[in-house]
């Protein structure tokens, strides 16, 4: 049997994907890459076979992938043509390398024509692209991670206590990015169905005013909502010194919010309009466990921050 190969293990979800399946399998059915070799270097000491793989160089990747079963694909931190250039450049030194299924972590929205956020046009390519090759498959539409709203939580209430945003009284079941990494890491290791779609997702779909109203309970620190429109977002995100796209410069003012404003206002907009309200319990029926609650995440509230933007 071939091994298991985990991408992005020097960024934060593929991070804790590798750190959950080192408790599941043996060490050495495992391959980590990642495009930063220093990275990989605490993760080689402890006798786990590591290799370099950067998706935007394709060169060297069926190299990177040979003698893998199964690869989980992270989805890359950019957007745009570039992530679905790395995203096609990843799937195609797969299928050379003779790998037989993927595991993709997409984002809940991708399987809806209608949902217009930016960030699932580059989801729907890659899942339709591994549709394409014939190869097994499991795509994990993950939920709004609870971490990146947990983040403008402290944010506002350490400004003047208001919450501004475009999610209107959209609902979606946010999900902690470790609960994400371990559906993932719990995937890659064989739980659930090939040829399958699991929506990775909290217990209950929130609005953002209810999100609000439990870690302003939970943290004491009073935080209310006001919805605002996309324009006001734009222009909310402009001031902070958040830019537009990917590829652009982020100010130090803007640290809370380590995505692109193109992303995050679509991303607001396709939640106010229903287009990302998923709330399964796939999540237990792969992990045998429930997620974390909004709750219990305000009230570990060091341990879920969004924390640094991984650049590669």
């Amino acid at each position: 049997m071939g091994k298991i190969i985990m991408t992005g293990v020097d960024g934060n979800l593929g991070g804790h994907a590798a750190r959950a399946i080192m408790g599941k399998v043996a060490l050495n059915d495992l391959i980590f890459t990642a495009p930063d070799k220093k990275a990989l270097e605490q993760y080689a000491k402890q006798d786990i076979e590591t290799r370099y793989a950067d998706f935007n160089y394709p060169g060297k990747l069926k190299e990177a992938f040979a003698g893998g079963d199964v690869l989980l694909l992270i989805s890359m931190p950019f957007i745009g043509e570039k992530r679905r250039n790395a995203h096609k450049n990843a799937i195609d030194a797969a299928v050379a390398a003779g790998v037989k299924k993927i595991v993709y972590t997409s984002i809940v929205g991708s399987g809806d024509d209608a949902c217009e956020s930016y960030e699932k046009a580059d989801h729907q390519y890659t899942e339709n692209y591994i549709l394409s090759t014939g190869l097994k498959y499991v795509f994990l539409r993950n939920a709004q991670y609870a971490e990146a709203m947990i983040s403008a939580f402290e944010a506002s209430a350490n400004a003047n206590g208001v919450l501004s945003n475009n999610m209107g009284d959209g609902r979606m079941a946010h999900i902690s990015r470790k609960d994400c990494a371990e559906a993932a890491a719990c995937v890659a290791a064989g739980a659930g169905e090939d040829n399958k779609i699991y929506y990775i997702t909290g217990q209950t779909a929130n609005t953002i005013e209810e999100f609000v109203k439990i870690g302003s309970e939970v943290t004491g620190k009073k935080v209310t909502y006001e919805y605002i429109d996309d324009d006001a977002m734009y222009k909310f995100f402009d001031d902070l010194g958040v830019p537009r796209y990917t590829d652009g410069e982020w100010a130090e003012t803007a640290k809370a919010f380590p995505f692109c404003s193109e992303g995050m206002v679509t991303f607001g907009a396709a939640i106010r309009r229903g287009q990302m309200n998923q709330c399964t319990n796939d999540f237990e029926k792969l992990t045998g466990k429930k997620p974390l609650t909004v709750r219990q995440m305000f009230e570990d509230i060091e341990n879920f921050r969004i924390g640094d933007r991984t650049l590669t």
